[in-house]
């Protein structure tokens, strides 16, 4: 398997991250909204980052069937917290498509929080033009290849790699 980004170099550029959330939300109130499954060991490793106080609420969410994107968004869970009037920060493992994301900021939207930004700990080089989609901060840039590692999974397998590989 080749090694993309390394645990060193996924640690270093968390702290660069946090930083900048820190200071992009000092004096706001901060929501965090992590997608599960594959977002939890980013989630946990942004967040202890970033130092502010802070609410955390997790979303199941699911758009991959046998490592394909079914073109559909299912939530398999829901917020606790009521995002209405709250600075939300939705935190994911991997922009690609964009749909997740797409979809996830809309619902919060909808339901009333007064800004929603995106993190993610890698963006592919893809085409996401039919969604808009893109991340407020992102770790990694890389092509579009099939990605595992740090959150990232084929069939369930790889999430608990401490860096992010590739399996193609």
């Amino acid at each position: 398997m080749e090694v993309l980004f390394s645990a060193e170099e996924i640690s270093a550029r968390i702290r660069e991250m946090g930083a900048e959330i820190t200071r992009f939300y000092k004096d706001k109130p901060l929501t965090v909204v992590v997608l599960a499954s594959g977002g939890i060991f980013f989630g946990a490793d942004i967040m202890r980052a970033i130092d502010l106080p802070m609410w955390v609420d997790c979303l199941g969410v699911a758009s991959y069937v046998n490592d394909k994107s079914s073109g559909e968004i299912r939530c398999r869970s829901c917020l606790k917290l009521d995002c209405k009037d709250r600075h939300v920060l939705i935190v994911d493992e991997v922009l690609d498509t964009g749909k997740t994301l797409f979809e996830v900021k809309k619902m919060l939207l909808e339901q009333g929080a007064l800004s929603v930004k995106s993190a993610v700990i890698v963006t592919k080089q893809v085409d996401r033009s039919a969604t808009v989609a893109s991340a407020d901060w992102s770790g990694f840039d890389c092509p579009d290849r099939y990605l595992v590692g740090y959150g990232l999974d084929s069939n369930e397998e790889y999430r608990n790699l401490p860096f992010i590989g590739v399996l193609d």
